[in-house]
């Protein structure tokens, strides 16, 4: 059966950040996928200039508004990302409750973007929307460790502090949570990138019970933006495919971005000769290129049960 994606994230014409990162890979696997772009920049943000206009909360519901009125507002997933407005923030939250009253079912994929490494690159009265009320709404939530303190007020230094605010945010509301990236040292070095992923399950029985896991990502020396929007719509896909078990989901996500980042720093490092960094231009994702690997990956990272 057809399976609808409502994504609302940013949008670029160059490059591959937000939904340009998330849908090509989403229909790749077979998703349909609806856009609201929450911003329309030239390219992101990290290039030397960008241009481009911020969609409103008012124009945010004149879209809506006219999907609704030709009833074609079924969805089966709706994903969000970027944005940087409270109203719009607010007014997101709406249209996740009254789809999730059409479809009870529905399956609300959110990435809390605030900032990461200790700062945060959107307005500060945009966490309590996000504490508050987005979280309460989500099924799955991706925040980096930085979101995830925000979020919990709690700081973390080791990794059963991570899996204590991952307990947290399940009592706010989404029964999965991945720790998209952490500070947390690898135990295979700090070559590793350690990330973190909690499920909260019902048994048969009607019993409840968790499964916590631990992936650890090999380090690449540079810098790349649209990745963060690519883990979340992959773990969508792959949490479609694999309901009731998040370290498959998770494998094939890490694998798939591990894929497209080795493509993406190959290509770069070629662009950019011998002994130079790669520009912003050519550090754009290589998506289109990664097309079979996103179809199918090969697990090169397995995740760890805790």
């Amino acid at each position: 059966m057809e399976c609808r994606v409502l994504s609302i994230q940013s949008h670029v014409v160059r490059g591959y950040v937000g939904n340009k990162s998330a849908t090509f890979p989403l229909q790749v696997l077979g998703f349909e996928v609806d856009s609201i772009n929450s911003v329309q920049f030239s390219n992101h943000t990290g290039y030397a200039h960008w241009k481009g206009q911020v969609l409103t909360a008012e124009e945010l519901n004149v879209l809506y508004e006219g999907i609704k009125l030709n009833n074609v507002n079924h969805y089966d997933y709706i994903l969000t990302g970027y944005t940087r407005d409270t109203s719009f923030l607010e007014t997101v939250v709406d249209i996740v409750q009254e789809l999730k009253r059409l479809n009870p079912k529905l399956v609300y994929v959110c990435d809390p973007v605030m900032g990461d490494q200790g700062s945060m690159y959107v307005p500060e009265n945009i966490l309590p929307v996000y504490r508050d009320k987005v979280v309460a709404v989500a099924d799955i939530l991706t925040p980096n460790q930085f979101e995830a303190e925000l979020l919990t007020g709690r700081t973390i230094s080791t990794e059963k502090d991570a899996l204590d605010v991952m307990e947290l945010l399940h009592q706010m509301g989404p029964d999965t949570v991945v720790l998209t990236s952490t500070d947390l040292a690898s135990p295979h070095g700090d070559q590793f990138l350690v990330a973190l992923g909690s499920q909260k399950m019902v048994r048969p029985d009607g019993s409840k019970s968790s499964r916590k896991i631990r992936i650890e990502m090999p380090k690449v020396d540079a810098v790349f933006v649209g990745t963060g929007d690519l883990f979340t719509a992959m773990l969508l896909a792959w949490s479609h495919h694999h309901p009731n078990d998040l370290k498959a989901a998770c494998e094939k996500t890490v694998s798939v971005l591990h894929h497209v980042i080795k493509r993406t720093i190959t290509y770069a490092n070629e662009m950019a000769g011998p002994g130079k960094r790669p520009n912003p231009a050519q550090l754009e994702l290589r998506m289109v290129q990664s097309k079979k690997d996103i179809e199918d990956p090969d697990i090169v990272v397995e995740a760890t049960i805790l």
